[in-house]
């Protein structure tokens, strides 16, 4: 039986980032689901059962190949805790790894400072693309259509979505996991995955390079997990 692939987004976007993607290799004959986490916020606290709860409900009773965008990344080990031994394989795409047990947080100490001046009085932060100057919205979204796309599904996060622990359960990586590393930023995640042992691909982008090639971030994911 083929794998289907859960292309889970960041709770900080929509399922419109992973949408190409899943056309892609839904046209190569994969089963491709993206789960929908704009509803995350709702009802505070701990956040991180509604990120499982969502992905469990999208997910068939196939093999599954994770596959976590940017801070989903932290929430891979109690998604796959979830879905037991239907998970045989995780794939970071520019994404945050977490630890191999303890506790994580989506946003390290040292970037809490710019979120709290991001934050209004009610502890909301203001869309993820309004985080940024235009012009690195524009280079990581050159298509105007795409762009507004992604603006608009975008929930309002609260400042302790990034501050909250979520749990990290031993023994989560023993299934095979590798690292499809687009931008900069993510330079650590990549090396922190080679040290690891996992495989790890390079394709140069932006943080949002799934929407701008997405057969080519089909191709890899297709490789990093070995489906073919």
């Amino acid at each position: 039986m083929r794998s289907t692939f859960l292309l889970v987004h960041s709770p900080s976007v929509g399922p419109s980032t992973w949408a190409p993607v899943a056309r892609s290799l839904e046209r190569q004959g994969h089963t491709a689901v993206v789960p929908d986490l704009t509803g995350v916020p709702a009802g505070g606290p701990p956040y991180w059962p509604r990120v499982v709860d969502a992905v469990r409900a999208a997910a068939p009773e196939t093999p599954l190949v994770i596959v976590a965008h940017s801070n989903a990344g932290f929430f891979v080990p109690v998604i796959k805790e979830a879905l037991g031994e239907r998970v045989v394989a995780c794939v970071f795409a520019d994404a945050h790894i977490p630890p191999r047990q303890g506790l994580v947080r989506t946003a390290e100490e040292a970037f809490l400072p710019f979120l709290h001046d991001l934050a209004g009085p009610d502890g909301v932060l203001p869309r993820w693309t309004d985080w940024w100057d235009e012009e690195d919205v524009v280079a990581m979204l050159p298509d105007p259509a795409e762009r507004v796309r992604v603006a608009a599904e975008q929930p309002r996060l609260p400042l302790d979505y990034y501050t909250q622990p979520i749990p990290v359960p031993a023994g989560w990586d023993e299934v095979r996991c590798s690292c499809l590393w687009y931008s900069r930023p993510y330079d650590k995640a990549a090396e922190e995955a080679a040290r690891r042992g996992w495989p790890v691909t390079r394709l140069p982008g932006e943080h949002l390079h799934q929407l701008v090639s997405p057969d080519d971030v089909a191709a890899a994911l297709l490789k990093l997990s070995r489906t073919t």
